[in-house]
């Protein structure tokens, strides 16, 4: 595994989906925020904020795929929300593509993201060397 989960009791327990911190190997991916365009049309994809997070998931998958690692290599995420109200919704499809050793997170509300989506995320993964 490239990276191992740190859980101290010293610390509040994670609240969802998330790692207090994890210890990375190896090479890194840094993507940039995705947002809820859909790769084929170029287009912002209509619907709630869980519609909108898992466009952003799959693209978030997909980078990952193309660099050769996984959602299982993610250490780090940064999630930008248009509306906190809107977190837990949010928060159950986030967890559903990090149902097991979740990355450590950070989430905010912004004033506005890109093409008036409602959530961008960005993300750090472990690249094996190759």
């Amino acid at each position: 595994m490239p990276a191992s989960t740190v859980l101290t009791k010293q610390a509040p327990a994670p609240i969802g989906p998330y790692s207090q911190g994890i210890i990375a190997k190896g090479s890194f991916l840094f993507t940039a925020g995705q947002v809820a365009i859909d790769p084929q049309s170029g287009q912002v994809v209509q619907g709630d904020i869980k519609v909108q997070t898992r466009q952003v998931m799959q693209n978030l998958k997909a980078i990952f795929e193309e660099a050769g690692t996984s959602l299982g290599s993610v250490v780090k995420t940064t999630v930008f929300l248009k509306d906190i109200n809107e977190f837990a919704a949010m928060n159950e499809v986030y967890g559903e593509f990090f149902s097991q050793n979740p990355p450590a997170r950070s989430t905010v509300e912004v004033a506005r993201l890109p093409k008036d989506v409602k959530v961008e995320i960005e993300a750090i993964a472990v690249v094996d060397d190759k």
